[in-house]
């Protein structure tokens, strides 16, 4: 099935016919093709990050955790941005319930990979601050950043 449309609808059309392929692949296919795109929210917030991350560039702190920091940071935002756009779509009611549901579904993979992505890069900062044996007040002061 094929339809020729433009804008939104078209995005639309395009998840639901990648869904339905997808549902005939593999769960490792399915791993291997995924792939996160950034709304126009995301990459304005992202495009902002080399100015938030001045703050920890002039940390003091050592490179390895610096990329770490600016890693949780960006995947921070991508993160609320996702949740923008998922409650933009629940909130327009204009949308046919199943293609509203299909959308949602998308969305809330993405999130759920982000989520686990942050995660991750948070263990892995705890981890290399140990390792890397930092001082109590460097610590603090990448938690600060972390968080901030």
């Amino acid at each position: 099935m094929r339809i020729e449309t433009s804008g939104p609808l078209n995005n639309l059309v395009r998840s639901v016919q990648r869904q339905a392929s997808a549902a005939e692949r593999t769960p490792q296919e399915l791993r291997q093709g995924l792939r996160v795109s950034l709304s126009e929210l995301g990459r304005s917030l992202s495009a902002k990050s080399g100015e938030k991350n001045r703050d920890i560039d002039e940390s003091g702190l050592p490179d390895s955790t610096k990329q770490l920091l600016k890693m949780i940071r960006e995947l921070k935002a991508q993160i609320a941005a996702k949740e923008a756009e998922l409650k933009a779509l629940l909130a327009d009611r204009d949308l046919d319930p199943e293609a509203r549901q299909l959308k949602v579904e998308a969305l809330q993979a993405e999130l759920a990979m982000l989520n686990g992505a942050w995660a991750s890069a948070n263990a892995s900062l705890i981890k290399q601050m140990q390792e890397q044996g930092l001082s109590d007040e460097q610590m603090l002061t990448a938690m600060s950043l972390a968080t901030g």
